[in-house]
């Protein structure tokens, strides 16, 4: 049986067609294999004498080399957005007040923040005392009495 000949150039259409996926898909993680599989194919068009176990191994590092030093870029510059609370929507409610929806009582009560009613925790409290939340822990704000 004959072994695979992989011609450089099979390498830049894999190239193109992870940038395709790349293209298709939320993220930049096709965009590295792209840019591994047209280095590979650079070298193999240098070099067109590496074998198939080598072009593989090339292709596997620099793959693996490309997606760490993209994960190790974004730790040290992590994205800034205008709205970084946009889906930590309870996040979005520390330090807002609100009237109770339901009274405070053992500790529990509910409060309607726009068309959703959320669990509170608090000192308790009689309906519509205003209650400003102070922080979330999960699902439930924990408030505090506004005099």
């Amino acid at each position: 049986m004959a072994e695979l000949e992989f011609v450089f150039w099979y390498w830049w259409v894999l190239a193109l067609l992870f940038l395709v996926l790349e293209i298709l898909t939320p993220g930049f993680f096709f965009m590295w294999l792209a840019a591994a599989g047209f280095i590979t194919g650079c070298l193999l068009w240098l070099m067109p004498a590496l074998s198939m176990d080598i072009q593989m191994f090339i292709f596997s590092v620099l793959s693996l080399a490309a997606i760490g030093a993209w994960k190790f870029y974004g730790k040290k510059h992590p994205i800034e957005t205008d709205q970084p609370l946009l889906n930590k929507r309870g996040a979005q409610y520390i330090g807002r007040v609100f009237s109770l929806y339901e009274p405070i009582k053992n500790g529990q009560g509910k409060i309607k923040v726009d068309d959703s009613i959320w669990k509170v925790h608090g000192e308790d409290c009689d309906i519509n005392t205003r209650v400003k939340v102070i922080a979330i822990r999960g699902t439930v704000f924990d408030v505090e009495k506004v005099e």
